[in-house]
């Protein structure tokens, strides 16, 4: 019998969507077989290709257009995995494992940097403590897991960014280093990322909710 292949049409619909469309797809195959998902944008390519991969699937993607793509994600297994269990698989914690022996799990402390700014009252200090922030987590004995950029956030991550090398230090470190892609796009900065991954609302929410400590400067 010939494997099964779903089609899905995502093309219009906005992060975190044809992620959590194609997810749920590959969860519902009842043996080997692949999902096709057409989407009109290079985030969601990058996205659906990341998801795939973490979930040891073979990922390829055709440009069928000037704004449409066919992202295929093949799996020679069943996966047979709930959205729950889906989650959980993604949200483990990068970089070191724990130590042997450890008795209890270690903290999974993300930052959410939401602004290029720490506080309020003058823009030109507040990008000036940022700066200092940024630089400060790379000095803490415990890192945080992930740092997240979003909105205005997004903005450090790129070049030009006078946080961009302690950024890329925490992410050498194996600090896990995501910028929402529909806030690159709503910038027009999407070129310009200089360190870590582009990352989806559907992500976002799952590191937020996963976490031990939530930091927003």
């Amino acid at each position: 019998m010939a494997n099964t292949v779903l089609t899905i049409d995502a093309r219009g619909e906005a992060c975190p969507i044809p992620v959590v469309r194609t997810l749920k797809a590959l969860a519902a195959l009842a043996g080997p077989g692949a999902v096709e998902t057409l989407v009109d944008n290079e985030i969601a390519v990058q996205n659906l290709t990341r998801m795939g991969e973490g979930k040891g699937c073979s990922v390829t993607s055709e440009r069928l257009g000037e704004k449409e793509w066919r992202v295929t994600v093949t799996t020679s297994v069943a996966l047979g995995v709930s959205e729950a269990e889906a989650e959980s698989a993604t949200c483990e914690v990068p970089g070191e494992p724990g130590a042997p022996g450890a008795s209890t799990a270690p903290r999974r402390v993300v930052v959410a940097i939401t602004s290029e700014c720490m506080g309020t009252g003058d823009d030109v200090l507040g990008r000036k403590l940022m700066g200092s922030f940024v630089y400060s987590l790379t000095q803490l004995d415990e890192l945080p897991v992930t740092v997240l950029l979003y909105n205005g956030g997004a903005h450090l991550s790129c070049e030009g960014s006078a946080a961009l090398d302690d950024l890329r230090g925490l992410a050498a470190s194996g600090v896990e280093v995501l910028t929402c892609g529909t806030c690159l796009d709503h910038y027009g900065i999407a070129d310009t990322l200089a360190v870590g991954e582009v990352t989806n609302m559907y992500v976002i929410a799952q590191r937020l909710t996963g976490a031990s400590l939530v930091v927003r400067p």
